[in-house]
């Protein structure tokens, strides 16, 4: 089972470097074995040209490192808060990518404006609020995990599985890795759409609620009926 997940892990660091989602070592991916309780995510500032499957750090919902000989990425403790706050997500993805990290440094939610938007996030992309000094300074990477839990109180996770972190950069999330993965990339392509559809057009208005729910629920709602089943 951990080869298995390893194997997903490694698929969804590489899926972000793939999609120009990452320079240099800007990003990470994990995924999670809920029935052994145990996570895979890759090392820290390990180059993505050299990693391999078996270098990924497995450790517990704790941090404690169960195999491996490499340090995981400083990140796991937002990762660990991510998972232990919302049992439905299976892999978590952290990327610096280009627009969605914009919109993250300017403090801004993006605007649902369209329908390649609304496949894939009901409303708004949230932005977290900004950490406060003694958060930064002790426990830093697990406060950021609770900034982004807190800024989804009352919210299903799924029905926007992505989240900027104010001042710093995205976290995305999915049943799998390679869902994770999968809407990092979708998050970096409605940040790029919204930047520029505001640019053409400042007073553009977000998509009416009609529309917007019926993308979304066509494809994630109880009666949905886009694909192949």
């Amino acid at each position: 089972m951990l080869e298995a997940l390893r194997a997903e892990v490694y698929e969804a660091n590489m899926e972000v470097v793939r999609r120009g989602l990452v320079l240099y070592t800007f990003g990470n991916a994990s995924g999670i074995s809920r029935q052994e309780q145990l996570v895979a995510i890759k090392p820290s500032g390990v180059p993505y040209d050299t990693l391999r499957p078996a270098d990924l750090v497995i450790t517990d919902l704790e941090g404690r490192i169960v195999e491996g000989t490499l340090k995981p990425s400083s990140d796991l403790p937002t990762h660990l808060a991510l998972y232990r706050a919302f049992s439905s997500i299976g892999g978590v993805v952290h990327t610096h990518s280009r627009y969605a990290t914009a919109w993250a440094q300017a403090g801004r939610e993006i605007p649902c404006l369209g329908t390649t938007h609304a496949d894939y996030f009901h409303g708004p992309v949230p932005v977290t609020e900004v950490m406060q000094p003694g958060e930064i300074e002790a426990e830093y990477e697990w406060n950021t995990g609770q900034v982004i839990v807190r800024r989804f109180a009352g919210m299903d996770p799924m029905s926007k599985p992505g989240v900027l972190v104010a001042g710093h950069a995205p976290f995305c999330w999915g049943r799998t890795p390679a869902e994770a993965a999968h809407h990092a990339v979708v998050l970096e392509e409605i940040a790029c759409l919204a930047y520029h559809a505001l640019t053409l057009n400042p007073d553009v208005q977000p998509l009416c609620d009609a529309l917007r729910d019926k993308h979304f629920l066509r494809k994630h709602g109880p009666k949905k009926y886009y694909g192949q089943g």
